[in-house]
């Protein structure tokens, strides 16, 4: 089958940065998909992107759909044929539908009925009559911001400018607003000029001799070693942030890097503060000597050529020494700022309309830290940091700096306080309680920073989910699934010997005690015990732990964390065991029975018994119960399963020996006991009937 290139380009108005990526992500991906439901044979697609336009080469494109032979079913036969044996008006009405002929009819069984059946070819349209419907493909596209422009009611991420639509050197018809498709594509705003784009194939050739890089990963090389060549030449460190280099990435056509200077004097402010502004405000990149101190020194990337005459870098050179001198002046005024004077504001700063000021959520931090202490028993001194550390954790959010730098809310309290003459570890903890704050982030490193971050981010949680403020779907605004990933991390981290429970139930108290809890007490419990369990699981999926084993182990929120991941570990191994599967379907058995009846209570009656094995497994089970809780104690759950395991032997003589079901009602309760006090002994491990094993 012939084949040809073809080249859709999307010209537009400059695209906001963060929106590029899912852009073109999201039209490879439709074109894609057209594609194989048109079944249009292509060998090779490569993405473009730039902040101007977004383009899709597809390489090897079939110039006409494949043929298609398909089998469609009739009427029965008996429906099919009338008694003469000619084709009844029902079988001719489907070949005539079907565009066949009753010559290639044919009968096949199905389910003990003969039909009729024909096999029918669909012969391919040509690509190129089939390729306009891209227009609609183009208008369906969603952006997290749209906008109209001129007197058309289209939305668009921005307003159109050009289409280039080629099927080798024959243009497709693509009309949108008052645009209408050609082989005419724009080079760079400024350096370019148009261009008649001869062959798909020659797209990325012909823009490069138009300053534009066209592809995404070949712009992020060309900075990428710029960057690396100029650290080089003047001896400096350049730790580039992935996130701003992406954003870079989509903010030119044609990179080129150039360094830039500011006033050494500015670098007694806190290092942060420079950091922040260079890379927020004006999207440079901050340079360090070897022993990673910051430098009087930028780097940043213009959309265009070699700034021979130095006018662009006098320009950004400028521009920065503004924004450095207002954060100096933040600087210098919140150093005025007292720290009672800041807490008494954020009692006017709103949380949450119906969970009160940020000062009413210090206050509950202050009280649930204070009671996470007691509970893992830290000394008073420790305690006492815990306490000042909640009460002022969050004062730099009334802060100049804070204010405009957002991000900057912690470190700047953490200077702040420091400056004040709170101790250094207040001080530190104060940064740390928004540890961690994504994917990947540092952990706090101290116990003070971690109590007071898990009480700050459970509280949050709770508050939220008291009011009926639960995730759902894509839906966080609150970014509840990660306070949640982070409260798990923390935890496991320190060790502590908390349950998920132990906290649920603390949190819940405090908000139903202050009646900001405006949902039953239970649901609200089950929500977060939900919610966490899934936080749960997907941080054992990313240890590679069997979904089965995930399943057995976490359903217990009264058990620590630190003991469900542990236990996870021990089984991961253990059920690759050939023994293994042999221990759960015994353990099963015994749980199916104690599940089928009531629970009772009381203790065995060793008086009961008839038999030998009786004896034997009420032994057996004592001494499991012994060791298995010595192991627990000391968190040994390897050695704990293999007290469980121990167990095995004498239940299968019990159950080999013994009737359980008698009519005697004492011994058959006797013997449903034994079985009981072994189910709550397995379960308290994990619910081994979750473990699957290859048939």
């Amino acid at each position: 089958m012939s084949k040809r290139d073809f080249l859709l380009e999307i010209g537009l108005e400059e695209i906001p940065a963060r929106f590029v990526d899912g852009a073109i992500q999201q039209l490879e991906d439709k074109v894609k998909r057209w594609l194989e439901e048109n079944n249009i044979h292509f060998e090779l697609v490569t993405p473009y992107a730039t902040p101007r336009r977004l383009a899709l080469l597809i390489q090897g494109m079939a110039e006409k759909q494949e043929d298609i032979k398909e089998e469609v079913k009739g009427p029965a036969k008996k429906i099919a044929l009338d008694e003469q044996g000619n084709w009844s008006k029902a079988a001719q009405g489907f070949a005539k539908s079907q565009g066949v002929a009753t010559e290639d009819f044919y009968f096949q069984e199905l389910k003990g009925v003969e039909y009729i059946y024909a096999t029918k070819e669909i012969k391919g349209i040509e690509t190129r009559e089939l390729l306009p419907q891209l227009q609609d493909l183009i208008i369906g596209m969603t952006f997290p911001k749209n906008m109209k422009w001129g007197t058309h009611e289209q939305r668009f991420v921005r307003p159109l400018r050009w289409i280039v639509a080629l099927f080798g050197q024959e243009i497709i018809p693509i009309t949108i607003t008052n645009i209408t498709s050609g082989n005419i594509s724009e080079g760079h705003r400024f350096l370019g000029e148009r261009i008649q784009i001869k062959v798909p194939s020659e797209y990325e050739k012909q823009l490069l001799g138009q300053y534009v890089i066209a592809s995404v990963s070949e712009r992020r090389k060309s900075i990428q070693a710029q960057i690396t060549m100029l650290a080089e030449e003047k001896g400096w460190v350049v730790p580039v942030d992935q996130e701003l280099l992406d954003e870079v990435v989509h903010l030119v056509e044609y990179p080129t890097a150039l360094s830039g200077s500011f006033d050494a004097d500015f670098l007694q402010i806190p290092q942060e503060v420079l950091i922040t502004s260079m890379k927020e405000n004006q999207r440079y990149f901050p340079v360090q000597d070897q022993e990673g101190k910051l430098l009087p020194h930028f780097i940043t990337v213009r959309n265009g050529g070699v700034d021979s005459e130095g006018i662009v870098v006098r320009g950004n050179e400028k521009v920065l020494r503004a924004r450095l001198a207002d954060a100096r002046f933040f600087y210098e005024e919140d150093k005025k700022l007292k720290i009672e004077v800041a807490l008494a504001k954020l009692d006017q700063v709103v949380f949450h309309e119906e969970l009160g000021t940020i000062g009413d959520k210090v206050k509950r931090i202050k009280e649930f830290s204070s009671q996470l202490s007691t509970a893992l028993n830290f000394s008073s001194q420790t305690a006492q940091f815990v306490s000042r550390t909640a009460e002022i954790c969050k004062f730099d959010l009334v802060s100049q700096m804070v204010y405009e730098f957002p991000e900057l809310q912690g470190r700047m309290g953490q200077e702040y306080a420091y400056l004040a003459g709170e101790d250094q570890e207040v001080a530190n903890a104060i940064f740390e309680h928004y540890l961690p704050r994504y994917a990947g982030d540092i952990l706090p490193a101290s116990e003070i920073g971690a109590i007071v971050s898990v009480a700050d981010k459970l509280d949050t949680i709770v508050g939220s989910f008291g009011l009926g403020i639960v995730p759902t779907g894509s839906q966080d605004p609150y970014g509840l699934r990660r306070q949640a990933t982070g409260i798990v991390q923390i935890i496991l981290d320190r060790k502590w010997g908390l349950s998920l429970d132990q906290l649920f139930q603390l949190a819940i108290e405090h908000f139903q005690a202050k009646e900001l809890l405006k949902r039953d007490r239970q649901e609200v419990l089950q929500d977060l015990q939900q919610f966490f369990q899934l936080r749960i699981k997907n941080r054992l999926q990313e240890q590679g732990i069997r979904y089965d084993v995930i399943d057995a182990v976490s359903e217990h929120q009264h058990i620590e964390l630190d003991s469900i991941f542990k236990k996870a570990e021990v089984l991961a191994v253990k059920v690759e065991e050939p023994e293994f599967k042999l221990w759960v379907e015994t353990f099963t058995r015994v749980n199916n029975l104690a599940q089928k009846h009531a629970w009772i209570e009381g203790a065995v009656d060793e008086q009961l018994f008839e038999k030998d094995v009786e004896r034997e497994l009420y032994r057996a089970i004592q001494e499991a119960q012994s060791a298995y809780s010595q192991n627990t104690n000391e968190k040994e759950w390897a050695a704990a399963l293999a007290e469980l395991g121990k167990l095995k032997a004498p239940i299968d003589q019990f159950f080999e020996q013994v009737m359980v079901m008698v009519d005697d009602e004492k011994i058959r309760q006797n013997r449903m006991t034994l079985l009981q006090q072994i189910s709550k002994l397995v379960q308290h491990y994990a619910d081994f009937s979750k473990i699957v094993f290859p048939s």
